[in-house]
């Protein structure tokens, strides 16, 4: 798998509103595209128990990104949190919570953003392997 993923510079600049909009809990939400390219975010509401310090897709809809794909929208091929007051990468949390099934995590806080992959093995906490972040993908429907 790439070592890079694609993402346009007005979509990471989307994620970091978000997390700005709030401080005080963390937000999450859907990665749309491929194995090395985002094409879409959907901001999702964070279902956890404890929003402040970790982070839960509502199931509602993330059943309803992957019925969406199956009818020929975009598939789901990750997600993006926040950590507030934290930094930007994977916590021994979120490798607990991440399946090492390849997908793409985006982890926002200080305002900038960081990627990573879920792999099993992985150098950052037996889970996760960095990606560079390619903002030079413009317009999604750009090659």
């Amino acid at each position: 798998m790439a070592m890079r993923v694609k993402i346009s510079s007005a979509l990471i600049d989307q994620i970091l509103a978000v997390a700005a909009a709030s401080p005080e809990a963390e937000v999450c939400g859907l990665l749309f595209g491929s194995v090395d390219r985002i094409d879409a975010v959907e901001p999702c509401t964070n279902v956890a128990s404890d929003p402040a310090r970790r982070f839960e897709i509502d199931p509602a809809a993330l059943l309803a990104a992957h019925r969406r794909a199956r009818d020929g929208a975009m598939m789901p091929v990750g997600c993006y949190h926040s950590h507030p007051g934290g930094i930007a990468a994977p916590s021994p949390r979120d490798a607990a919570d991440a399946a090492p099934d390849g997908g793409i995590w985006l982890i926002v806080a200080g305002g900038r953003v960081t990627a990573w992959r879920a792999v099993a093995d992985g150098p950052v906490h037996g889970r996760f392997a960095a990606l560079s972040i390619d903002p030079s993908c413009g317009d999604p429907s750009s090659g």
